[in-house]
């Protein structure tokens, strides 16, 4: 494969974005390959080559991209116009889809970014609780915000800045961290600590170091003790709403949330935040209640037609078990054809990780730094050169959508194998 195109546009991009992108997420040596178009399973870079796609967008696309009835309903809202600043029947109608399918969701908010989506719900938990401490987990990324940007995962550990200068130390110490399937750590700050804090805040299935499913009903013990505590519990479903269950993880751990924040698959793909929980708690977020929150963008028709969209392929197609068999599969074949390599292959549903290490498990974000991050990095690199697009960190996580074949999964975990063996 020639990837020349991708490194001249490049050196010409760094001339006018900060790093040559708009993301760390999107940044890898020698240079980032730059995508011109996609469709179904698959990516197309400006130098003419194809690839199956992992990443997916770093997740939303689990139709697969530019699914055709998602693309329609976005034209036909293009038209009706794509900045109205107004109020529209369309955020109603997808507010009661993700309603009916939240059991823990009786209203929600729309906004325009996961990011936004963590900081409104960490606001409004403080307000709500008039408490200012939070917990979050060691790794756990929820946006690039102040209050979270505290050891972080994803981009912001993958380049070396897991504590962000800017970051106000009068603020950060409002976060305590935790390491992530450690009953006992969180017992201990909930002793100490429990009545200043406000919410802990986490993902339900790790996925911003790698994919950590929780361990020992985690999920259930962060909701009973948070409500001992007269804490809110705060489940970050950006990632896995609509993708590991129609009613995200809560569904498959059978556990509610205080407050839900979702994205991504949401969006349909399009940009896209919420914000959501039971009356009693959103009913203090402006302008029924004080706690403010505002967007010129928020509710955008192009995006909410997107989610509508997605949501109702969803309803009508086995999308996420299909997503979901990928998932089982490529895990399956994976493991049986590395057993023999340094690797560990992990995850759930249809996101999946794989970890250059030699611990037979990943449990939690110090673990994920035993990885061999240099060979991921290369291993990135050649499996491209094969056609297969990769998360670009090993801190990412790698996702099947219903669009990849039997055959493509093949394909995928044969080249994988080719390349680990040359590399490990």
């Amino acid at each position: 494969m020639s990837f020349e195109n991708s490194k001249d546009l490049f050196e010409w991009s760094k001339k006018y974005l900060v790093g040559g992108v708009n993301s760390p997420a999107r940044a890898y040596d020698p240079f980032p390959i730059f995508m011109k178009k996609a469709k179904g399973s698959k990516i197309y870079d400006k130098d003419g080559n194809e690839y199956l796609d992992y990443s997916l967008a770093f997740g939303p696309q689990i139709l697969g991209h530019t699914h055709p009835e998602v693309k329609e309903k976005a034209k036909e809202a293009l038209e009706k116009g794509w900045a109205l600043g107004t109020a529209t029947e369309a955020e109603g109608k997808l507010a009661k889809k993700i309603t009916n399918q939240f059991s823990s969701i009786d209203k929600l908010r729309i906004v325009n970014t996961g990011t936004e989506a963590t900081m409104s719900a960490i606001r409004l938990a403080r307000g709500y609780t008039d408490k200012d401490k939070i917990i979050k987990f060691d790794g756990g990324y929820h946006g690039s915000h102040d209050s979270v940007l505290v050891k972080a995962g994803s981009g912001a550990s993958t380049h070396g800045a897991p504590d962000s200068p800017g970051v106000p130390a009068d603020l950060a110490k409002h976060t305590i961290v935790v390491p992530w399937n450690d009953k006992e750590a969180i017992k201990e700050v909930f002793k100490k600590e429990g009545e200043n804090i406000a919410a802990l805040i986490s993902e339900p299935i790790f996925g911003n170091t790698g994919c950590i499913p929780p361990k020992n009903n985690f999920i259930k013990f962060l909701r009973d003790i948070t409500e001992e505590n007269n804490s809110l519990l705060i489940l970050d479903e950006v990632i896995t709403g609509f993708r590991v269950a129609r009613g995200g993880a809560q569904e498959i751990f059978d556990v509610e949330a205080d407050i839900t924040t979702l994205g991504k698959i949401a969006g349909g793909g399009f940009p896209i935040g919420i914000f959501g929980g039971k009356e009693k708690i959103m009913s203090e977020l402006s302008p029924q209640g004080e706690v403010y929150q505002a967007g010129t963008f928020s509710g955008n028709p192009l995006t909410v037609a997107g989610g509508l969209a997605t949501l109702e392929v969803q309803e009508k197609q086995n999308v996420i078990p299909k997503a979901n068999k990928n998932g089982e599969k490529i895990r399956k074949m994976l493991k049986e054809e590395t057993k023999e390599l340094d690797t560990t292959i992990q995850g759930t549903s249809s996101m999946f990780s794989l970890f250059l290490t030699q611990k037979d498990e990943v449990l939690n974000y110090s673990d994920v730094q035993e990885s061999d991050f240099e060979k991921y990095q290369k291993m990135h690199r050649e499996l491209a050169k094969k056609g297969i697009y990769f998360p670009p960190s090993q801190y990412e996580v790698a996702f099947l959508s219903y669009k990849h074949t039997d055959e493509e999964i093949k394909q995928t975990v044969s080249k994988i194998k080719t390349v680990l063996e040359n590399l490990l």
